[in-house]
């Protein structure tokens, strides 16, 4: 699904939650919020006012100290809270919350109600947050454990029940659990990282390749095809069998992917030199999980690893560094509409640094604009921007809660 970054864009009516990095808001304490104030000032977040009524779709962004916390559909900021260190944000995988990776560990936020929880997944070096059918799956790069989990139950306010695995050997690593309750998850140790396996609902190994080097990033289709990138194609995973589909390139790198249960073709990016410090490629990569096909398309323009998003009809879509939306029609790779959104940019060498980000809800692609402090929202079936907001701080990654409210 479409989630995850290392420390890797869903939904129309709920709000995109600001970016994989959870920001970081500059705020103080206020006297004023009372003890809800004190609860984030335990949980290590400040609170800069004590919460009003619950937001609505609510967004959350992450800049340099903190989080803001956005209403969904004005983009009128609601409450800023602090959050020092450089920190990523996902969608939990239901109505209210968002999950925080911070240099601890996996952080829990009520955004609908402007506050962190006191549920948290410890570890060192949080990763990949995956959803899918149901389940939302995290993986701790520095412990390799996987925790899965039903989201409807965070609205408990405790800690929900659920799966735990840990991986033979720590690393970068990503894992999805299907609907049948076999877990996917990677292979590969702190130097190397080599494929994927699936165990059974009891753990138990049913499935195993290793012929996928530099395993990232995954991404479900249609019909439950699940996929991961490796450095010379993709690994598909569908009715208990492993496919390669190899690049055309010796080194055909698809580290980040963007799936939709509406099409059988993913969307990844694209890298062939595995020498540059920082390539900038102007290629993406779709490929059909049903006919094992990769086509590629040239944008004419570079993006970056958080400009991949699928729209709701199961279309394309990538924030190009030109400025704009490239929509491009994922079963002929014809470039449909480019819809101007912001100014042109440049990817910094830092993957940590902030750069314009894409993130879709439903029918609804919002993007920010770090270098004028900006956020989008933008009506993907008419191209028009539906609303704007300028923010204290620049922002870094932009995600949001699943639509519903």
């Amino acid at each position: 699904m479409n989630t995850s970054i290392r420390g890797r864009a869903l939904m129309g009516a709920a709000l995109a939650l600001a970016a994989s990095t959870v920001l970081t808001a500059c705020g103080g304490d206020d006297s004023s919020a009372g003890a809800d104030a004190d609860a984030h000032a335990k949980a290590g977040g400040t609170a800069s006012a004590a919460p009003a009524a619950a937001v609505r779709n609510p967004l959350v962004a992450t800049f340099d100290g903190g989080l803001y916390i956005l209403d969904g559909e004005s983009l009128k900021l609601a409450r800023t809270i602090e959050l020092p260190g450089f920190n990523r944000v996902n969608p939990a995988g239901d109505e209210d919350h968002v999950i925080v990776s911070t240099a601890d560990g996996f952080r829990v936020l009520n955004a609908t109600g402007q506050t962190l929880t006191d549920i948290e997944y410890k570890g060192d070096k949080p990763g990949h947050v995956v959803r899918h059918a149901g389940r939302t799956v995290l993986f701790t790069d520095g412990t390799g454990e996987v925790n899965v989990f039903d989201p409807a139950d965070l609205s408990s306010g405790k800690k929900p029940e659920g799966r735990t695995y840990t991986s033979a050997e720590a690393h970068h690593g990503v894992a999805i659990e299907l609907a049948n309750g076999e877990l996917l998850t990677t292979l590969g140790t702190e130097e190397k990282r080599t494929g994927a396996l699936v165990l059974d609902k009891n753990d138990k190994e049913i499935a195993r390749n290793e012929n996928c080097p530099g395993v990232h990033g995954e991404a479900a289709a249609r019909n439950e095809a699940v996929a991961v990138g490796c450095e010379d194609g993709i690994l598909i995973y569908k009715d208990g069998t492993f496919t390669k589909i190899d690049a055309p390139d010796d080194y055909g790198r698809i580290g980040n992917q963007a799936g939709s249960d509406t099409s059988p073709v993913l969307l990844g990016d694209y890298k062939t030199d595995p020498e540059a410090e920082l390539e900038r490629p102007t290629r993406v990569s779709l490929i059909d999980t049903e006919t094992k096909k990769l086509r590629l398309v040239d944008l004419g323009t570079s993006y970056s690893f958080r400009s991949l998003a699928r729209g709701p009809h199961g279309e394309a879509l990538v924030l190009g560094t030109d400025g704009a939306l490239h929509v491009i029609d994922q079963d002929t790779g014809r470039i449909e509409r480019k819809i101007p959104v912001v100014g042109e940019w440049q990817e910094p060498l830092d993957w940590q640094q902030a750069r314009p980000t894409l993130f879709v809800r439903d029918h609804t692609a919002y993007v920010s604009d770090p270098g004028k402090k900006t956020l989008h929202a933008v009506d993907l079936e008419t191209g028009r921007k539906t609303a704007s907001v300028t923010l204290p701080e620049s922002t870094n990654e932009l995600s949001g809660v699943v639509a519903g409210h």
